[in-house]
């Protein structure tokens, strides 16, 4: 055998091995990636899920003081309902978006009850809300982080042919509605 048949068979099998090591590297990538978007959609419904359990505590809570505000309570009531019923994720998105509203409202009302803003189970509500809150914009920032990463793996080539060729999609990110960026406008 000569050199030269040598070594154009051995580079062959080098580039054959740099596609096959590159394929590997890639899909992983993309398994990964996928899975954190997961891991980020699962956080969110986890806060979610812990907001959606105070907000009965809340209302009745406040039900006491506000007797007269029943349109709050059953603003955030039906937001509640609606998120609980949401069936894929920009549903959740808005209506979760709505929630947050009214909740926002049903706060900025208890402002003119001073007996309930001394309570302290209301106290203590408002702050386990407020740090939820927090929690669901930490996890949100996480997952549209995270999808972000994904949608550009699958839309850049040569990894789109991959991504394209196993079967992986894009996935939407988790927006704030347009009411929800607003500031809360209360009426009396």
């Amino acid at each position: 055998m000569n050199i030269l048949g040598f070594l154009s068979s051995n580079f062959i099998w080098i580039i054959l091995v740099l596609v096959v090591g590159w394929l590997i590297l890639t899909y992983n990538s993309l398994v990964r990636t996928r899975n954190r978007v997961r891991e980020g959609w699962s956080d969110i419904e986890v806060q979610l899920k812990r907001r959606h359990d105070l907000i009965p505590n809340l209302v009745n809570t406040v039900k006491g003081y506000m007797a007269h505000e029943r349109t709050v309570f059953e603003n955030v009531t039906q937001a509640r309902a609606r998120a609980l019923g949401a069936q894929n994720k920009q549903e959740r998105a808005e209506a979760e978006g709505e929630l947050s509203n009214t909740l926002k409202t049903l706060f900025a009302v208890a402002e003119n009850y001073p007996e309930l803003k001394a309570n302290a189970n209301f106290l203590d509500l408002q702050r386990e809300i407020a740090d939820t809150e927090n929690k669901i914009q930490a996890a949100r920032r996480f997952y549209n982080s995270m999808v972000l990463e994904l949608n550009t793996k699958i839309q850049v080539f040569p990894t789109n042919l991959i991504a394209r060729l196993l079967g992986f999609k894009e996935e939407e990110f988790f927006k704030a509605e347009e009411e929800e960026k607003e500031n809360v406008k209360v009426e009396f």
